[in-house]
């Protein structure tokens, strides 16, 4: 029997605990100048955001 799992990566706000899935159009999306393009938080416009690779 497998054990694997099926669940979809999701990201989440450090500000805030906001989640959604990787890539969802909930997420904003600004150019940084210096940076480069960010994802930001739909609820408190925060980007400090950590990607769904690292949520166990």
């Amino acid at each position: 029997m497998s054990s694997e799992s099926t669940a979809t990566n999701r990201s989440r706000c450090l500000s805030c605990g906001f989640e959604a899935p990787d890539g969802d159009g909930a997420w904003g999306r600004i150019d940084v100048p210096g940076l480069g393009r960010m994802t930001q938080c739909p609820e408190c416009g925060s980007t400090d955001v950590i990607t769904g690779a690292s949520i166990g």
